[in-house]
């Protein structure tokens, strides 16, 4: 057969050649060079990224007696014979035919032997991932302990299947995939070489289409030239990738923003019965939605870019769509994508995906979901508080209070805010557990309650949206290394807060982030917090002066607190560690101190 495609006739001979892999190319000539060369390689990467080429070229390299600069000669009779594959010194293997045990033993038992006309035998094993585990371990003895004489090259798309063993014995080299660019160039080169004309546009398409492989652009390029007459068009481009043309795809994307579901149909019709492949369109889709977003973001960065098609209608687009459109569209594009892989109806998916996108967003002011939620969270919990104000407003219209003078006021009240009937007669969640609250007051200090104050919007920016509407209305009035008390205005909300265990989760693990360590949270309603914080310094009070012959636990101190009226109670605010103490936990501002 006269006529060779397009890769094999152009397929590298020197490391120069080699596209888009200057580190690798660049670390082997210099091994050459300064004969530091390893007994085994592993060369992986994407397929059409040029691993076999490089093993070849390694292969003429190291035996090539006229070499320069790391560099075959390509000229010498070694060079001629293993580029046209036959020097019996270099053994090209293909794993995914010759993967059981007995292949790799026979290799290992041939290794033995010295090369017959070159200085180096060379095995060159490609697709080594396919060889079984009896193989891998037949391998693994050889390049333990490697004969002089023998280089082996192992190449493969997929290195996460070698095992470890055979890993950590050889010098593993990542081919990347080739940009679009270096693609785009290699093909103008050999078009310029041959004589041919072509479009700019219809070379764009193929690189972009051949995803990083240099093998699969020449094969593309070779269809094209062969369905064109010789000539590369962007329209034979199309034709032969499958693609769509950007003007397609705009007007595609005008009728699904302006829910224009009919018309949107009728385009996905129009380009099937052309031929198009439904997942090449989705292919096609994310990345026409990727230049929007750049595009949107810095206008720049698409102009200049390697592939970037810049035209009015495109502009006109972008200034059109928001953002948070865009993105939508790209996650469901993808899971489309995923889809469509599994069945044997794409169009039906395409034409579903379809009417989901024309019908689901507002281009021009689609609002940020997250503050749409809270916006219509703190409206309805507004209604609610102004409802249940009126209600608890009514209730307490017939109640008095009697102010006492003195420091039985503060000791009466308390004992009356503890056992109170309407405390009974409440739900659950209304009820202070002050077994949580008054360790948190014995250590706290108002350094820790500032720092608490100045990371607390950052805390509820952590919170999901319905928590994060239910904070609104709360803030921190105490807190300690160990733990922190949290008032909230509305007594629902309280309730609702005390009785919710995930929104303490999220708040400790917030905490934890932030400030580095993990307090219990206590919450208490707003009305309570200034008899609770009152009851507690009277309680401390009792506690210090029967602290030398009573040894009652906490627990007990605040049971006997809560169930019992203690009307004998004497509080001097002129008490220097009681007053400390307040001032200590909440700053010396809201602290007045009177005397009988």
């Amino acid at each position: 057969m006269s006529y060779q495609a397009l890769y094999r006739v152009w397929r590298p001979q020197r490391f120069d050649d080699v596209i888009g892999q200057d580190v690798i190319t660049t670390t082997l000539k210099n091994a050459i060079i300064t004969n530091q060369l390893s007994h085994a390689y592993l060369f992986a990467g994407p397929r059409g990224t040029g691993k076999t080429s490089a093993a070849k070229i390694l292969a003429k390299a190291i035996n090539c007696p006229n070499k320069q600069n790391g560099e075959p000669c390509n000229e010498c009779d070694i060079c001629k014979s293993i580029t046209n594959g036959t020097l019996n010194d270099v053994i090209e293997i293909d794993a995914a035919s010759n993967n059981g045990v007995e292949e790799i033993r026979e290799v290992r038992d041939k290794a033995k032997y010295a090369p017959t006309e070159a200085e180096y035998k060379v095995y060159i094993i490609d697709e080594v991932h396919m060889l079984s585990t009896g193989a891998f371990n037949a391998l693994l003895k050889t390049l333990e302990e490697p004969p002089a004489h023998v280089i082996f090259i192992l190449a493969t798309t997929e290195p996460q299947k070698i095992p470890a063993t055979i890993i950590s014995r050889v010098q593993r080299f990542d081919f990347r995939r080739i940009t679009s660019k270096d693609i785009l160039d290699r093909m103008e080169f050999i078009l310029k070489q041959k004589n041919m004309d072509y479009d700019d546009k219809a070379l764009k398409v193929i690189a972009k289409s051949a995803e990083g492989g240099m093998r699969d652009a020449l094969s593309i390029l070779d269809q094209v030239l062969s369905f064109g007459s010789d000539h590369v068009t962007y329209e034979n481009a199309l034709q032969v990738t499958g693609s769509v043309t950007k003007t397609v795809m705009t007007k595609y994307l005008y009728c699904v923003i302006q829910h224009d579901v009919k018309s949107a149909l009728m385009n996905v019709q129009d380009i099937l019965k052309e031929g198009k492949d439904a997942s090449r369109f989705i292919e096609d889709l994310i990345n026409y939605c990727q230049d929007i977003l750049l595009y949107q973001q810095s206008p720049e960065m698409v102009e200049s870019a390697e592939l970037g098609i810049i035209d009015d209608d495109f502009k006109s687009l972008s200034k059109q769509i928001n953002d948070q459109v865009v993105y939508k569209m790209i996650n469901q594009l993808n899971d489309v994508q995923s889809q469509m892989r599994y069945t044997m109806h794409p169009d039906v998916y395409l034409d579903v995906l379809t009417v989901k996108l024309s019908n689901n967003y507002d281009v021009k002011n689609e609002p940020n979901d997250d503050n749409s939620k809270l916006k219509q969270q703190i409206q309805h919990l507004n209604e609610q508080v102004s409802s249940l104000n009126d209600q608890i407003n009514q209730l307490n219209s017939g109640k008095s209070k009697q102010p006492i003078s003195g420091q039985q006021t503060v000791s009466n009240q308390s004992a009356e805010t503890i056992n109170k009937p309407k405390a009974k007669t409440s739900n659950k969640g209304a009820r202070v557990n002050l077994s949580k609250v008054y360790p948190v007051l014995d250590n706290a200090t108002r350094e820790n309650l500032n720092n608490l104050q100045n990371i607390w919007d950052e805390l509820l920016q952590s919170l999901d949206v319905t928590q994060r509407a239910m904070m609104h209305v709360s803030k921190p009035v105490a807190a300690s290394n160990n733990g922190v008390i949290v008032s909230f205005e509305y007594p629902f909300l309280f309730q609702k807060a005390n009785s919710d265990t995930e929104l303490s989760d999220a708040l400790e693990n917030g905490m934890d982030r932030i400030l580095g360590y993990v307090p219990k949270i206590v919450f208490v309603p707003s009305d309570r917090w200034p008899e609770i914080r009152k009851d507690y310094l009277v309680n401390r009070k009792n506690n210090h002066e029967e602290s030398e012959n009573n040894n009652d636990s906490e627990h007990s101190t605040i049971e006997k607190n809560e169930e019992k009226h203690d009307n004998n109670v004497e509080n001097n605010p002129d008490d220097s560690e009681i007053v400390k103490k307040a001032k200590d936990m909440f700053g010396e501002d809201i602290i007045n101190l009177k005397n009988d």
